[in-house]
């Protein structure tokens, strides 16, 4: 660095903090002399609104400005064609409530402004509010009651249901986007939403979420399937298919709880894909045809078995439980007899993988943020508006990035475990 660059970056470092202090007193002023004044800081003619009001005037005519190439009083704009013609009111919602703001005009009308463009009456931060408090489950009648109390800003549900439908472009586009070449893991998990077709019905919501070969979450899409057990081999492969044709060539495993037909077409898609079938929701359904005074008993017997270190001792300690329980739940030994090809491949991996791949509690918090949001609507009129509404859901999470980190952290250890256990088609993934 010259010396004259380190000079000018002292004065640049010397000049920030003094700017800061001098910024912060000058806060500390506006909100002295709004308490004296009896001013609200929020609300129809706080403080807040009044500085917007400020600032996205001064904002408009500096835009003015150099659309006509001279400044407000310059001579040099006397007689020389197009010039300012006044200005005309208008009112726009913003993140502190309704702002009534004088927009610059000119007279032959070919200002076009950024900041508030023409026929806005919402400035961005409104939009990303409402679809917040959208995906939080509220009703477009709660988030105009919501915008009214604290904002006293009148918002139609319409105009609600317009903005969150700009989202739908979006979806779309977000829906067919490129994949990664190559996936650790794949986790499938549904829930159900009702959805009013002809009559209200639960339909499932298919969601795939994908750990890439740098041990990030990649949501790879949402599928809606048909109510009761209509999916198959042909709804997977169609779904497996689109997924591999968005350029994902190969993944390493997928994680699901007993689909109908999706290991088949998990097969066909992939062949060298391993499918592990998820051990909680194997657990669950075990309980499902006990009785709840057995779950604790049942629980331990079964641990021996997920819990062995080979395949072959899983198969020992199964004939134990077996022996234990069949007389009395025989329908636990033929679930978990069917399941067993699926359930067993984790078995020959080392601890790493292990205790990643054996539940799908990476997907299962995603779901338990679906339904939170998807409780409060009740149902929705079409499987495009349920979808629409997941996709928000999608939008909101992890507004700080923290969770993405702590997910990352947590697959460390276990990606190199995959790369050496997959002979390096995670890494061969990456280049």
């Amino acid at each position: 660095m010259t010396a004259a660059k380190k000079t000018s970056q002292a004065a640049a470092d010397g000049e920030r903090p003094g700017r800061e202090a001098a910024e912060l007193e000058l806060a500390r002023q506006l909100a002295e002399r709004a308490q004296a004044e009896g001013l609200s800081l929020t609300g129809p003619g706080g403080l807040l609104g009044r500085l917007t009001k400020v600032v996205l005037e001064g904002a408009l005519e500096g835009e003015l400005d150099a659309h006509l190439g001279y400044a407000k009083h310059d001579p040099a704009g006397r007689d020389g064609g197009n010039s300012r013609n006044g200005h005309r009111a208008k009112t726009v919602l913003t993140d502190v409530g309704p702002v009534q703001i004088d927009m610059p005009r000119d007279r032959d009308a070919s200002f076009a402004p950024v900041i508030v463009a023409k026929r806005q009456r919402r400035l961005g931060g409104v939009d990303d509010m409402v679809i917040s408090l959208v995906a939080k489950g509220l009703t477009t009648g709660e988030v105009q009651a919501h915008l009214a109390e604290i904002y006293g800003a009148e918002v139609s549900r319409d105009t609600i249901s317009t903005i969150t439908d700009r989202v739908l472009d979006g979806l779309a586009e977000w829906q067919s986007r490129p994949l990664d070449p190559v996936y650790a893991v794949l986790f499938i998990d549904a829930i159900n939403v009702k959805i009013r077709d002809g009559q209200v019905a639960n339909r499932p919501i298919y969601t795939v979420l994908g750990v890439t070969a740098d041990g990030e979450r990649d949501i790879l899409g949402l599928w809606a399937g048909e109510h009761g057990d209509g999916e198959g081999a042909k709804f997977w492969l169609r779904v497996l298919t689109e997924i591999k044709n968005r350029g994902t060539r190969d993944v390493l495993m997928v994680v699901c709880d007993g689909l109908k037909g999706l290991p088949d077409a998990i097969a066909q898609a992939w062949p060298q894909a391993v499918t592990q079938t998820c051990i909680v929701h194997l657990l669950r359904n075990s309980f499902r045809y006990a009785s709840k005074r057995d779950w604790a008993a049942i629980a331990k017997d079964l641990k021996p078995v997920y819990a062995a270190a080979s395949e072959t001792e899983a198969l020992d300690r199964f004939a134990e439980f077996s022996g234990t329980w069949e007389a009395r739940y025989p329908a636990i030994v033929k679930l978990w007899e069917s399941a067993w090809a699926e359930f067993v491949p984790f078995l020959a991996f080392d601890r790493e993988i292990r205790s990643i791949i054996c539940t799908t509690n990476a997907i299962e918090s995603l779901n338990a943020r679906f339904r939170r949001s998807v409780k409060a609507r009740g149902h929705f009129p079409t499987e495009q508006a349920a979808l629409k509404h997941l996709y928000l859901v999608i939008l909101s999470l992890d507004p700080t990035g923290r969770g993405r980190q702590r997910w990352s952290n947590r697959w460390k250890a276990a990606l190199n475990a995959f790369d050496i256990t997959f002979d390096g088609r995670l890494s061969a993934g990456r280049k």
